[in-house]
C-alpha cells in the first residue's frame, strides 16, 4: 500500500487512531497537570508501592517503575493478575489500581485483595466499577476522562502515576525533565506525522521492512518497557505477531535459538535493537554484539536510537516513534487500527463461562 495515501488512512481508520497517536505529547502533558490536581492524602511511611493493572492500563506502571528505578528509595512493582503477592501487605504498602474502563476484573479482584491485606490504596480509571468501590470505600479516586483505547491513553496512564510519586516523596521534581520530553516528542513528530512522506519519515519506512515479518524488539534498561510497548501495539494496531526480549537476559537464552528452522527465521523475521543513551554501557555493547550474531545467522535485523536530551525524553520519543510504526503497519496491511475484535470475543467468552 501507499503509505502517502492520506485519502486511504481516512477509509481505514473512521475512529481516528491517529489523531490519538498525533495528541499524544499533549495527553502526557494534560495527564501531569492532573495528577497535581487530584486530591491526596499526607501519605507517609511507605516501604514499597504496587501498581496492578492489565493490558493499556499497566504499560504506564511498566514505563513508570523503569524510571523510577535509580530515582525512588521504595520498590515498584506491576502486578498483572489476579490478587496480590503475599507481601502486598498492611499500611506500609501503596497498592494502585489502573484500569482505563474501571471494569477489568482482574484489577478489581486486586482491589479487594488490597481492602483486605489492609494496604493504602488509590484508583485511578475512567469510572466504572472501580470508581463506584473507591468511593463507596472512601478510597482516593483519580478519575481522567478519555473515551478512546486503553492503549492510547497510555500518556494518562503514566503521567498521572509519575505525578502521584512525585507528590508522594518517592521521586525528585520532575517538571523540567517533562517539559523536555514533551517537546522532544513534538519535535520527532516534524519526521514522524502522516503528511511527511515515506521518503522522509523513518517510522513509514521501519513499517515498510516489517511487513509480512514476525518482529521481535529488544531493549534493555528504560528501553525494556518500551520494547514490550512496540510489542503490544504491534499487536494490537496492526493485528500483527510480535514479541519483546530484554538485555542482558535474551543473551543468556534467546541468542542460542537463532539457528532453526532456518527456512522460517531468514526470510519472515525481523530483529530491532531499540537503543539510547541511558543504556548501561555493557549493555550498550551487548546490543550491538547480539545484532552482530543475529546478521551473521542471516536473519533481519535493525536498530532505532533514541531521541532526546534527558532519560524521560529518550523513552517517550521512542514510544511515539513506536505508535507511528504500527498504525503505519496497519495501513500497509489495510486494518482498522482500533477495533481488537479478537479481545472483545474472548472476554465474552469468558463471562459467558462464568
Amino acid at each position: 500500500m501507499n503509505l502517502d495515501d492520506l485519502d486511504r488512512f481516512e477509509q481505514l481508520d473512521p475512529l481516528n487512531m491517529l489523531g490519538e497517536i498525533d495528541n499524544l505529547p499533549g495527553q502526557l502533558s494534560q495527564a501531569w497537570q492532573l495528577g497535581f490536581e487530584h486530591p491526596l492524602p499526607e501519605w507517609r511511611d511507605f516501604k514499597q508501592a504496587v501498581i496492578a493493572g492489565m493490558g493499556g492500563s499497566a504499560i504506564g506502571a511498566d514505563l513508570l517503575a523503569s524510571y523510577s528505578a535509580s530515582l525512588s528509595p521504595i520498590p515498584v512493582s506491576v502486578h498483572r493478575d489476579y490478587g496480590l503477592p503475599f507481601y502486598a501487605r498492611g499500611a506500609e504498602t501503596l497498592v494502585v489500581c489502573s484500569s482505563h474502563s474501571g471494569d477489568t476484573e482482574e484489577t478489581l479482584d486486586a482491589f479487594e485483595a488490597a481492602r483486605k491485606a489492609g494496604c493504602r490504596i488509590l484508583a485511578v480509571c475512567t469510572g466504572g466499577e472501580l470508581a463506584k468501590r473507591a468511593e463507596e470505600n472512601n478510597i482516593p479516586l483519580w478519575k481522567f476522562d478519555h473515551a478512546g483505547q486503553p492503549r492510547a491513553a497510555v500518556g494518562f496512564s503514566f503521567g498521572l502515576l509519575l505525578a502521584m510519586f512525585q507528590r508522594l516523596g518517592f521521586i525528585p521534581d520532575q517538571k523540567e525533565a517533562v517539559e523536555d520530553a514533551i517537546a522532544s516528542m513534538k519535535k520527532s513528530q516534524e519526521h514522524l506525522k502522516a503528511d511527511v512522506p515515506a521518503a522522509k519519515n523513518p517510522a513509514k519506512r521501519y513499517a515498510g521492512q516489517l511487513m509480512g515479518r514476525w518482529v521481535t524488539i529488544l531493549g534493555s534498561g528504560l528501553m525494556a518497557p518500551v520494547a514490550r510497548r512496540w510489542k503490544t501495539q504491534i499487536n494490537e494496531i496492526a493485528k500483527a505477531g510480535a514479541n519483546f526480549e530484554f538485555l542482558p537476559e535474551a543473551d543468556h537464552n534467546t541468542l542460542a535459538g537463532t539457528l532453526n528452522p532456518q527456512e522460517t527465521l531468514n526470510a519472515h523475521t525481523m530483529t530491532l535493537f531499540l537503543n539510547a543513551p541511558s543504556d548501561h554501557p555493557r549493555n550498550r555493547l551487548r546490543s550491538d554484539l547480539t545484532r552482530k550474531a543475529f546478521m551473521l545467522e542471516g536473519l533481519n535485523t535493525d536498530f532505532i536510537e533514541a531521541r532526546g536530551k534527558t532519560p524521560l525524553a529518550q523513552m517517550w520519543t521512542t514510544i511515539l516513534f513506536g505508535d507511528y510504526m504500527a498504525y503505519y503497519l496497519a495501513m500497509a496491511y489495510g486494518v482498522d487500527p482500533t477495533p481488537i475484535q479478537a479481545l472483545v470475543e474472548f472476554k465474552r467468552a469468558m463471562a459467558e463461562a462464568g
